[in-house]
C-alpha cells in the first residue's frame, strides 16, 4: 500500500501563526502517516484534500444561508418531497421540545428561585460573525445578543457592573459554540433575570436591532430555572453543503470507478522521491451514494471521535469526553436555488448526534469525501476510529457549507430528518 504524506499544516491560514523552527521539527518527526486500510486509488494528502475542499463555489452557500437566516429561503428547498410537513416560521423542520423544562416557574418564591429564565431561539450568519463566543475586538454573535439583553438586567447586577467598571450586558447560554463562517437557524441560548414585567418580544426586538439581516430572533421564551440550552439538549443537527462543480469531478453523483487523476506533486520536503509520488494514482472524483454509504456505517454506534475533533486540550484525548453518538448521517444531492434564479448542484450531508467535539463534522466531512474519492471500503470510517495520529483523517472543510439546523430537548425521531432511510 502507497504511503500518503500528511504535512502537519491542516489549513493555509495557520501558516505564519507559528515559528518556523516548530514546523521544521514537525516535519522531522511526523512526515507521514502510513495508512494500511485497502482503497482503490492513494488517498489525497493534507494539502491536496485543503485545495480540493476550498476550491468550491463557496459564496452560492453563503448566499443561500443569508437568505434563509432572513427568512427569504428555507431548507426545505433542497428537498422536495422528502421534506418533513410541519414547520414553524422560520421554514425550518422543527422536532418537538415541549417538556417539563420549557414550562414556566409555577410557584412563587423568593431569593434565587424568582430568578425569571427565557429560552431563545436564534438565526444567524456565519460569514457574518466571528463565530459565536464572545472575545476581544472580535464582532461574535455572543457579543451582540448580551450586549442586546443589557437593557434587561436586574438593578443589583447593573450596580454591581457598574461598580467594576464593566459594560452593562446580559449573560447568554447557549447549546453549542459555532466557529467562525457556521451559520445556524435554529441555535438556542438561555438568558436570566431578577427584573420583573419583561415581555418576551421586547427582548426579540433589542436582538433584532444589534444586528439586522444578519441575527435574528425566531422564537422567546419564559421557561424553568431547570432549563439549560446545553444541558438539557438530547442532540444536535448539522447540515453540509457542498457545491459539486461540473468541471473535473463530473461523475460525483455516479460512480468513480474508472475515473482518476495523476498526482500533482507538492513539493513538501520529505523522504519519498517525486518520481515515487508521480507514479502513484489518486482519484478526484467521488460518489454522493458512496458518501453516503460511508456515513451510514456511524448510526446507531456510540463511538470516540477523537480522530476526527480538532483544537481540544490532552485531557480530553481519551475516555468518555470524546465519545459521540450518532443518530442520523446521510448524504445526497439536491439543487441548491441560487440568487439570479438558477440553481447549482450541491451535495447535503445531514448529521444528528448527542454531540459533536471541536471541528468534528468538518474534519468528518473532508475525511469521508477523501475516502470516497480512494474507493475506500463502506467501514473507512470505522477503521479510522483506531488511528493514532489525527494526520489520519483530512483537514476540515470550509466553515462556509457549515449549519447548526436545530437542537432538540425531546427524544430524537429520525423520521422528521430532511435526508429520509433509503
Amino acid at each position: 500500500m502507497p504511503i500518503a504524506k500528511y504535512p502537519l499544516i491542516g489549513s493555509y491560514r495557520h501558516i505564519h501563526s507559528r515559528p518556523f523552527h516548530t514546523f521544521i521539527m514537525d516535519i522531522n518527526n511526523h512526515v507521514h502517516y502510513n495508512h494500511t486500510h485497502p482503497s482503490k486509488y492513494t488517498r489525497w494528502n493534507a494539502r491536496e484534500s485543503f485545495e480540493f475542499m476550498y476550491a468550491r463555489p463557496w459564496q452560492l452557500v453563503n448566499d443561500f444561508y443569508l437568505n434563509a437566516v432572513r427568512g427569504n429561503s428555507s431548507l426545505p428547498l433542497l428537498f422536495g418531497v422528502q421534506t418533513v410537513p410541519d414547520h414553524d416560521d422560520s421554514g425550518i423542520s422543527v422536532l418537538s421540545d415541549k417538556t417539563e423544562l420549557e414550562k414556566g416557574v409555577s410557584k412563587d418564591r423568593g431569593g434565587r428561585w424568582a430568578r425569571i429564565n427565557f429560552k431563545i431561539v436564534l438565526s444567524y450568519h456565519g460569514e457574518s460573525f466571528d463565530g459565536w463566543q464572545k472575545q476581544p475586538s472580535l464582532n461574535t454573535v455572543q457579543s451582540v445578543v448580551e450586549a442586546s439583553l443589557g437593557k434587561f438586567v436586574d438593578e443589583m447586577k447593573t450596580q454591581l457592573l457598574k461598580e467594576k467598571g464593566l459594560p452593562i450586558e446580559g449573560c447568554a447560554s447557549v447549546a453549542g459554540r459555532t466557529d467562525k463562517g457556521v451559520t445556524a437557524l435554529q441555535q438556542v441560548c438561555s438568558f436570566y433575570t431578577w427584573k420583573k414585567d419583561i415581555n418576551p418580544r421586547d427582548i426579540e426586538d433589542a436582538i433584532n436591532d444589534g444586528a439586522p439581516g444578519k441575527l435574528r430572533v425566531i422564537s422567546v421564551h419564559e421557561v424553568s430555572r431547570a432549563f439549560h440550552p446545553n444541558f438539557s439538549a438530547k442532540w444536535r443537527r448539522y447540515l453540509y453543503i457542498f457545491p459539486l462543480t461540473d468541471e473535473g469531478d463530473k461523475d460525483q453523483s455516479g460512480s468513480n470507478e474508472e475515473s482518476c487523476d495523476r498526482f500533482i506533486y507538492n513539493e513538501v520536503c520529505d523522504s519519498v522521491s517525486k518520481d515515487e509520488l508521480e507514479n502513484e494514482m489518486k482519484s478526484y472524483v467521488f460518489s454522493v451514494r458512496k458518501v453516503n454509504r460511508l456515513l451510514q456505517k456511524l448510526e446507531g454506534k456510540l463511538l470516540s471521535y477523537k480522530m476526527f475533533a480538532r483544537d481540544t486540550k490532552a485531557s480530553r484525548n481519551d475516555g468518555p469526553p470524546t465519545e459521540c453518538f450518532v443518530y442520523h448521517a446521510r448524504a445526497m444531492e439536491a439543487r441548491l436555488p441560487t440568487t439570479d434564479n438558477g440553481e447549482a448542484r450541491v451535495m447535503c450531508i445531514e448529521l444528528v448526534a448527542n454531540r459533536f467535539l471541536r471541528k468534528m463534522v468538518r474534519v468528518l466531512v473532508a475525511t469521508t469525501i477523501r475516502e470516497a474519492a480512494a474507493g475506500a471500503e463502506d467501514d473507512a470510517l470505522l477503521r479510522l476510529m483506531d488511528a493514532t495520529c489525527r494526520r489520519a483523517t483530512a483537514p476540515p472543510a470550509p466553515p462556509d457549507g457549515l449549519c447548526l439546523v436545530d437542537v432538540g430537548y425531546a427524544e430524537f425521531d429520525q423520521k422528521k430528518c430532511f435526508i429520509l432511510k433509503e
